[in-house]
């Protein structure tokens, strides 16, 4: 059985350099341009040839993030970029857009597509039809359950990835309007300013409610860690950990907890084996990090 991958974060040189440093066998990044994390520092060409060669000294793989959507009047910026990236020898393409995805298959037939999580692809039907169009990997929105996974895995001979820690949108993947309607920023375009993440109150019959709950939106983050033997008993190809907006330290300690709950499965070792598993999940991340600095 080949071994799970471990997909971590990196929004700069630091991140990267912390995700492979502690375990992870693929990264996924932006550059400057068409990126759904704009705001993220990001890999400038120079960077992102940096990326690429400092990853694969290590056996460990880059993919680049195009998914945003796409106007017209970008097309020929567009192409200019993906041939730099194919130079680059980036491993794969995250993409969103169906036009953009075509193109990549016209220009440049051997290069690795991954259909992003922004694209909502929630069942096998969505699976199927991108397995059929020549996509290498489909990133499962992250409302589907672990039977939902489980059932789609079976169903196809394409590489599947799930999102196991972090963030989770208060809309279906992609499909939130909410930051272009309040503050122009379309979250489509890489600039979503998370005003789920904003505190709110809430009315009934004209009355204000106890703020016993002000984040009414913000879903919590998701954690599962402890749910690592079903996903890859359920035949799921990459764990990916949400956070390219997140510091370094966040992306080292993260990316070494998931790394040695996966190796404790294969060596059929139990989890709770590790003592930094044993504690509440609000403190797991805390509890990581206190043992990095002890060990430096």
């Amino acid at each position: 059985m080949k071994k799970i991958e471990l997909l971590a974060p990196a929004g700069d040189q630091e991140s990267l350099i912390a995700a492979v440093q502690n375990g992870a066998d693929a990264i996924y990044l932006g550059g400057t341009l068409f990126s759904a994390r704009a705001y993220a520092k990001n890999f400038d060409d120079a960077q992102l040839q940096w990326a690429v060669s400092y990853a694969h000294l290590y056996g460990v793989k880059i993919y680049v993030t195009m998914n945003t959507l796409y106007k017209d009047s970008e097309m020929d910026a567009l192409i200019s970029y993906l041939k730099k990236l194919y130079d680059y020898q980036v491993d794969a393409l995250i993409i969103q857009d169906i036009g953009l995805f075509d193109l990549v298959r016209s220009l440049f037939p051997d290069f690795e597509i991954h259909m992003s999580t922004q694209a909502s692809i929630m069942n096998s039907y969505g699976v199927h039809y991108f397995e059929k169009c020549g996509a290498s990997r489909v990133v499962l929105a992250r409302e589907n359950t672990i039977e939902e996974i489980q059932r789609i895995c079976r169903q196809t001979d394409i590489e599947i990835e799930v999102f196991v820690h972090g963030a989770m949108c208060v809309c279906y993947s992609g499909q939130c309007l909410m930051s272009s309607m309040i503050g122009k920023r379309s979250g489509n375009r890489g600039q979503c300013a998370q005003p789920c993440r904003l505190q709110y109150q809430l009315l009934k019959d004209g009355k204000t409610l106890p703020e016993r709950y002000p984040f009414l939106l913000s879903p919590k983050d998701m954690m599962t860690i402890e749910h690592i033997d079903s996903l890859i008993e359920a035949c799921v190809s990459s764990l990916k950990i949400e956070g390219r907006m997140k510091r370094p330290e966040y992306v080292a300690s993260v990316t070494r907890a998931y790394r040695q709950a996966i190796d404790a499965y294969y060596q059929k070792k139990k989890l709770i084996s590790n003592p930094i598993f044993k504690i509440c999940k609000p403190c797991l991340i805390v509890i990581i990090l206190q043992d990095i600095y002890n060990m430096m």
